[in-house]
């Protein structure tokens, strides 16, 4: 299925930009459209019978989604379109090998306030009976319905097509009327997703904010938190599970989030074959993967735990979600897989595929007969196969960015670094294919979070940088997660001056290793990452001659202000803490202290950054009398999710870059 890349872009309407005869990019703007280009493929999902792939790609103005034949082979053939305007796809999966539905989200502005709603949709495989799955808003409902509900169980025994998906029920008048929902909140319903006939299997409940089901059609976890004081909601969630076949509830565990790092044991998938439930909670100072037992004992056992760094993610797949395994981050992703079989797959795989990728199973068809994969590295983008057990054969279907196709990328090598106070500090450090790697323009790039970490793979933005000839180094500095609760310290806010004096020694080991030429060193930062590039110009002046932020934070009394809106109010604000910190910690409040240039880009429908912030900035650099140039990106969210804005971002960012530091 060699074409099948082909064909799709020939669906889309695609091109690539410039590339010059020897297959290398014409100049900036062009490498920048390159790498600026959304990926290929967003969400792929396998059939039931394995027979079909839902693919969701952009297009201009919108996603398209479409279905690709791996039988009959040809074309894929679109079935759904998106504007932009009307929100994003974000997955797409199958209820028979017939049906599939699709659930989108969107942004409304509210007089002011940003809400984001999600809603589900199914159609034929053959585009046909598009209907909106989730429930309605009611004429006389007293609230707005933002959640349109989540899949919680594709596999209902007996019932083909039918589902368990979440629901939040509002409220309705009752003046006039016998047939008003009285009761609201979050609950459960069995919904035949051909017929649209919806059974209640769980009431709606206020307190309730997550249901987890064991893959065979029941529900055995619940999560619920009672309201905080104001109406803001708790930040202790209590944890319920059923015995089999009861509908009692009964006590599991709780888990509370503290500065964005969870304490206490946080579940994550029941095992109906063991009777068991698995997740994660701290051993030792890291993240570790438990079971406890739902057999009444509440027996708890260590499942995968490793000295040194955190487990932070499990591998389920297949129709009933089955948990095969988990995996964390060293220098690279390893995964540890709990199936033999799996295991061994995963290995020859990976070693049959060239350029030894990180192979990733991302869904199989009912039996797990045949299995849909991603193999990807840091030069390589990623590509899709389906691999058919029976068969033996690996065929490929999609390339996530075909864009790329002929451009040679960076290698991303894991190094460390030593900070100010001794400690060393992990990175990664990417150079310029081809480079001699000594005396080159030079960038920072902390990551955005704080409570998150970079890790080693493909990345847009770095590989840019690279193909014009930068260094880029990528600092975990403390406040990043993946090296246990010591190493987070109290979050990258409250502890902003290590957390950033540890990306400033960064940019001080890339000048003392002679990687960075002497006035040729910048930064560059999205989102807490964008925060950092901003307040490096407050711990050192000197050190960065260019600085570039996306979405930043600037003001942390101004954060903590634009969570009072919302009703995890009080979380971000124990998050952000309390002190002098909040003024000394935020680069709107010490823009006098700035030197070098600085380019803001903020997408004004961000949700997770609010634009004032890059806003407020903005004003107060100018205030200063200091150079500030700032670029708003309208309708967009935290995430630039715009092939022209991302491409505008790159090529205007390296021409700021490029001016600044004499290149």
């Amino acid at each position: 299925m060699k074409s099948m890349a082909v064909a799709l872009c020939a669906v889309l309407g695609t091109v690539s930009a410039g590339h010059a005869a020897d297959g290398g990019a014409v100049d900036g703007k062009s490498v920048a459209a390159r790498f600026g280009a959304l990926p290929n493929v967003e969400d792929m999902s396998l059939s039931p019978d394995g027979n079909k792939v839902a693919i969701i790609s952009p297009y201009a103005g919108g996603q398209v989604v479409l279905i690709a034949d791996l039988v009959a082979g040809g074309v894929p053939k679109p079935i759904l379109r998106s504007a932009a305007k009307d929100g994003c796809v974000y997955r797409c999966d199958w209820s028979t090998s017939e049906r599939v539905l699709c659930s989108a989200h969107g942004i409304m502005n509210e007089g002011g306030l940003l809400l984001g709603f999600t809603r589900t949709f199914a159609v034929n495989a053959d585009g046909s009976k598009l209907v909106q799955l989730s429930a309605r808003d009611s004429s006389r409902a007293l609230g707005m319905m933002q959640d349109g509900g989540d899949v919680l169980d594709w596999n209902v025994p007996g019932k083909p097509g039918s589902i368990l998906a979440s629901r939040v029920f509002i409220p309705d008048r009752t003046i006039g009327t016998r047939l008003a929902q009285v009761d609201g909140g979050l609950g459960v319903e069995l919904l035949d997703t051909v017929t649209l006939r919806r059974l209640t299997v769980e009431k709606p409940n206020t307190a309730a904010e997550q249901y987890i089901s064991d893959g065979r059609g029941t529900i055995r976890i619940m999560g619920w938190r009672s309201d905080g004081a104001g109406g803001y909601v708790s930040s202790r969630v209590n944890y319920s599970y059923r015995l089999p076949g009861s509908r009692n509830w009964l006590p599991l565990a709780q888990a509370e989030d503290k500065s964005q790092y969870v304490v206490g044991f946080d579940p994550a998938a029941v095992d109906a074959q063991r009777n068991v439930v698995y997740g994660f909670d701290t051993l030792n100072g890291y993240r570790a993967l438990y079971s406890i037992a739902l057999d009444g004992s509440l027996k708890k056992d260590v499942v995968l735990a490793k000295p040194g760094i955190d487990i932070d993610r499990l591998i389920r797949i297949g129709r009933s979600a089955r948990v095969v395994g988990a995996s964390y981050v060293t220098d690279k992703r390893t995964a540890e897989y709990f199936d033999p079989a799996l295991a061994k797959l995963r290995t020859a795989l990976g070693k049959a595929l060239p350029g030894d990728p990180l192979v990733d199973f991302t869904d199989a068809n009912e039996g797990e007969t045949r299995l849909l994969m991603v193999a990807a590295s840091d030069i390589n983008p990623g590509k899709t196969y389906v691999y058919d057990k029976a068969t033996h054969h690996l065929e490929e279907v999609l390339a996530l960015r075909p864009d790329l196709d002929g451009m040679k990328l960076a290698e991303m090598k894991p190094i460390t670094y030593r900070a100010s106070d001794g400690t060393m500090i992990p990175a990664y450090l990417t150079l310029p294919p081809g480079s001699s790697g000594k005396g080159l323009p030079a960038i920072v790039m902390p990551h955005g979070g704080p409570s998150a970490r970079d890790e080693w793979g493909f990345d847009w933005m770095v590989q840019f940088y690279a193909a014009r000839g930068y260094a880029v180094i990528q600092p975990n500095y403390r406040g990043s997660s993946g090296y246990g609760t010591e190493w987070y310290q109290k979050n990258g806010f409250q502890s902003w001056r290590t957390a950033v004096g540890d990306v400033n020694d960064a940019g001080r080991w890339l000048l003392a290793q002679g990687i960075a030429a002497p006035g040729k060193l910048a930064i560059v930062g999205w989102s807490y990452g964008g925060y950092a590039a901003l307040q490096s110009a407050v711990l050192d002046p000197d050190l960065f001659r260019a600085i570039v932020a996306v979405a930043p934070v600037t003001d942390l009394n101004l954060l903590r202000s634009e969570a009072e809106l919302y009703v995890n109010g009080m979380v971000v604000k124990r998050f952000v803490g309390e002190g002098p910190h909040l003024r000394e910690g935020s680069p709107a409040q010490n823009a006098a202290r700035f030197k070098a240039p600085v380019l803001i880009f903020h997408g004004d429908f961000d949700q997770n950054v609010a634009v004032e912030q890059s806003r407020y900035m903005e004003g107060r650099l100018k205030a200063a009398g200091k150079r500030v140039t700032y670029v708003e990106f309208p309708k967009l969210n935290h995430d630039l999710p715009d092939a022209s804005a991302r491409t505008r971002l790159l090529s205007e960012s390296d021409m700021f870059l490029r001016a600044n530091l004499g290149l």
